[in-house]
């Protein structure tokens, strides 16, 4: 080749490599490789619309979104870290934490969190829950499942009543004086599958004590108030304050008894007012702390999500731009109006979607640590799901039915929860 023929080939070799340089940067830089598991079309039609966002104000860094279906999200996920599959960015329920954290798989987000300008507005309770592992902050949520009481205003009213129920007193009362109005009934008592939330936060309430256990291991689910609790659902249901049919509702049905008006109250979470206000008008009905027992606290069931990130990503500060961005203030009020949970920022109580009396009180419950103790079921317990879906189902209806008493069950359920626990403590000695 003489030199003419090299200047050529060199020129077209130079063109070539910028051409295939420039063709790589904008295929990416870097890419972040993100996990969803609570998973929805909608929900995940939504994220991918503020990755997008994301994507076109960060050129170079390309966001690769697996969604795995959510009744197999727990195995399938567990597979894909055990192949050394991890993704940079996880979505990370409430109840993984442990499993993960624990085993050094997550990043400490603290140091991030410190240079974040956005931590400003964050609630305390999501530094709180993020870091209930080793004290380290393995995990910001990006919402909140928590109980409160929706109240029929209308109904109310009709019963001469002016406020929703503060106390377990006033909730009996309500339910004694809304039952006593023809065709219509107090409470939307939940007796079918996914009860046991409700059922163990009244029995919470009653003893006035949170949680499940005491340090020994032993579960306070039989202690005299917590059976109190019990035997106040079945007399509910005994006395009328609630459907008959009501025995076996699940979640869609005890939501549409509040909105067609046939039961005045529901313990439920923000996701349930999604359905709700569409059939309602919002000057019909409001959500108040759930009410408090004997010893003036309450014990609302809490459940979170959120986001993580693996320790072994390659590429964590492109991670934790794409973290903090969907949790900036702006992006979490939008997800948390979308999938129906309260949002983590203080700012957001001020934006008109969630200043209403809808969710006031959601609000007063986050914002008062003192009166309100929340409780999140021991998902540590590999037997639960069974206990959870099967057993205590088929229990609470046996109490509700008067086919047994509200002390034998209890019993039963703390024989098997404090078995549960103290094999659990026993193979997890530190």
């Amino acid at each position: 080749m003489g030199v003419t023929g090299m200047r050529k080939y060199s020129l077209l070799f130079a063109t070539a490599l910028g051409l295939a340089l420039s063709a790589g940067s904008a295929l990416a830089d870097s890419t972040v490789k993100m996990v969803e598991v609570i998973t929805s079309p909608q929900r995940t039609e939504f994220l991918k619309k503020q990755i997008a966002a994301f994507e076109t104000a960060n050129p170079g860094v390309k966001v690769e979104l697996v969604s795995l279906p959510w009744g197999q999200a727990f195995e399938k996920f567990l597979t894909m870290v055990q192949a050394g599959d991890t993704p940079d960015v996880v979505e990370m329920p409430e109840r993984w934490l442990g499993l993960y954290g624990t085993n050094g798989q997550l990043e400490d987000l603290g140091p991030y969190m410190a240079k974040w300008a956005d931590a400003a507005t964050l609630g305390d309770r999501a530094k709180q829950f993020g870091s209930v592992v080793d004290g380290k902050q393995y995990m910001i949520p990006y919402g909140y499942y928590l109980r409160a009481m929706f109240w029929n205003k209308k109904l109310f009213k009709e019963a001469g009543i002016d406020h929703a129920p503060t106390t377990l007193d006033e909730f009996m009362d309500a339910n004694k004086k809304i039952s006593a109005i023809n065709g219509k009934y107090g409470y939307c008592l939940r007796g079918g599958p996914g009860g046991f939330n409700g059922v163990q936060m009244f029995m919470n309430i009653a003893n006035g004590k949170g949680g499940y256990f005491n340090a020994d291991g032993t579960s306070t689910i039989n202690e005299e108030g917590s059976v109190k609790g019990l035997q106040m659902l079945a007399d509910i249901y005994k006395n009328g304050y609630a459907p008959k049919d009501s025995i076996t509702w699940g979640f869609n049905e005890i939501v549409t008894g509040f909105y067609s008006g046939t039961c005045a109250m529901l313990d439920q979470d923000p996701d349930a007012l999604i359905g709700i206000a569409e059939k309602m008008k919002p000057e019909d009905f409001a959500v108040a702390p759930m009410p408090a027992g004997p010893s003036g606290k309450s014990y609302p069931t809490l459940g979170y999500a959120g986001w993580s990130m693996f320790a072994n990503s390659d590429v964590k500060e492109d991670a934790w731009k794409l973290m903090s961005t969907l949790l900036s203030p702006a992006d979490n009020i939008g997800w948390a109006k979308e999938v129906g949970v309260l949002p983590i920022h203080t700012s957001a109580a001020d934006d008109p979607h969630f200043k209403t009396e809808q969710f006031k009180g959601w609000f007063d419950e986050l914002n008062n640590p003192e009166k309100f103790e929340f409780v999140t079921p021991p998902v540590h317990l590999e037997n639960l799901g069974n206990f959870y879906d099967q057993v205590s189902v088929k229990n609470v209806q046996e109490v509700l039915l008067g086919q047994r008493t509200a002390k034998d069950i209890a019993d039963e359920w703390a024989a098997f929860l404090t078995k549960e626990q103290q094999d659990w403590m026993a193979k997890n000695k530190k």
